[in-house]
């Protein structure tokens, strides 16, 4: 008779390991997620030295030789080198509080493993163990992003909307290969869109930005990503663990970039809170990268803002490099849910005289423009700049494939959208 009145309480829902998270109702400050500059160099140190009765491959010796270079100079820090700052620091922080990083750690705290292709099998292996386990950083990642459709009924059914239906929280990262590299249709795209589609966000709405009021990550029942710097990627894998609260973390990884030479300095990942030519708010992960060029001078003159996610923008970049251009800027979208709507009037504000262009190399019906478009015109309408028309478009065509099976047909199109992004006309819109 009782289950009639009975009221149930969130944490009957959860286990033990969940104590002292917080929920969606409570609001939480920004945490910095840069380290103290002596223990980035302690775990590069470690995670770049093999044993001496360790005889390496060659070329696993060079590679070491390499990240050792990168630790000790502080300079040109790639991919691997970020990603393996990131784990190797959470995995001492559990026991040695930072400050005696990698003392008797225990050897099992961090594991791969790779899974038998049965992506649904896996992934729903993966988010069961992140929700019993929520001081884990547990990572799915696939070969190519396009594997997530083998596991797209974890996706639907459990991943984006279990903490609407069960109050089960889970801070699940998911990384998924994407970039339009020239290969075909099934290795290039992870359906970016798909997880945009199903984010709960209100792109009419524009939700409190103030950085200690703001609660739009605890609001929503996921994040999106699309990180283009090594830094930027450890300090999103870090932000991931340091919130007292769980949710999803979808990451639309580089392919090619892993390649390219988008390195950062360990300055980059350094607690730098209060250091002199440092902003002293500290290093913390940048939901929107602004242009990088020396515009302080010229914004009133610039004639296009151009936002981009992806590697799009190195491709923009250096075209815009090789025209020696002055009045073009270029922005990065990284965090693309929940929208920074903060960080986009901060550039519309700067650049007031500029054509809103948003470029991406997806289909227009693919990527992140039907996600970003409401929200941009959101955005313009509280500044009283225009409408979601006034917002030009630079992509791909629609098209039921994701790209093309011929690879110079691909870099004609890739050529061809970015030559439009930067072209001196103004850009017509498609609508």
């Amino acid at each position: 008779m009782e289950s009639k009145d009975y009221v149930p309480k969130r944490r009957d829902w959860l286990a033990a390991y969940w104590y002292g998270f917080k929920s969606p109702e409570k609001i939480l400050r920004v945490q910095n997620t840069g380290v103290k500059p002596e223990i980035l160099k302690t775990v590069g140190k470690a995670i770049t030295t093999l044993p001496d009765t360790f005889k390496p491959h060659r070329a696993v010796k060079k590679i070491f030789e390499l990240h050792r270079q990168m630790i000790e100079t502080g300079e040109e820090i790639d991919w691997a080198v970020a990603e393996a700052l990131a784990f190797a620091i959470m995995l001492g922080e559990k026991y040695c509080h930072l400050d005696n990083i990698l003392l008797n750690q225990n050897e099992e705290m961090f594991t791969v493993s790779n899974d038998s292709l049965s992506d649904f099998g896996v992934l729903g292996f993966e988010l069961g163990y992140s929700m019993e386990n929520p001081n884990s950083l547990v990572i799915w990642e696939t070969q190519f992003g396009d594997f997530a459709n083998g596991a797209q009924v974890i996706f639907d059914q459990f991943l984006s909307s279990g903490e609407s239906k069960w109050l089960r929280q889970t801070g699940l990262v998911v990384l998924l290969p994407h970039g339009y590299d020239g290969q075909e249709p099934e290795h290039s795209s992870a359906r970016m869109e798909r997880f945009l589609q199903m984010s709960d966000d209100n792109p009419f709405v524009i939700p409190e930005m103030a950085p200690m009021l703001r609660k739009k990550i605890q609001e929503c029942n996921w994040q999106v990503d699309n990180v283009t710097t090594p830094a930027n990627y450890f300090h999103v894998l870090r932000r991931q663990i340091h919130k007292d609260f769980r949710k999803p973390l979808i990451v639309m990884a580089p392919k090619n970039l892993l390649r390219h030479n988008c390195k950062t300095n360990l300055s980059e990942f350094d607690d730098v809170e209060g250091h002199q030519g440092f902003d002293k708010q500290g290093t913390r992960f940048k939901r929107l990268i602004k242009d990088q060029s020396c515009h302080s001078d010229l914004e009133e003159g610039i004639r296009r803002l151009v936002l981009c996610s992806g590697k799009i923008y190195y491709e923009l970049d250096e075209a815009w490099k090789k025209a020696n251009g002055t009045d073009v800027a270029n922005c990065r979208v990284e965090q693309l849910c929940p929208f920074p709507y903060d960080l986009i009037q901060r550039e519309w504000k700067r650049y007031s005289n500029a054509e809103v262009t948003w470029c991406q190399e997806e289909p227009m019906n693919m990527g992140a423009y039907s996600y970003i478009a409401p929200r941009l015109g959101t955005a313009m309408k509280t500044l009283v700049r225009g409408t979601v028309e006034d917002v030009k478009y630079v992509g791909r065509a629609p098209s039921a494939a994701t790209v093309t099976g011929f690879y110079q047909v691909h870099v004609k199109e890739q050529t061809e959208l970015v030559e439009k992004a930067l072209q001196l006309e103004t850009i017509n819109n498609p609508f």
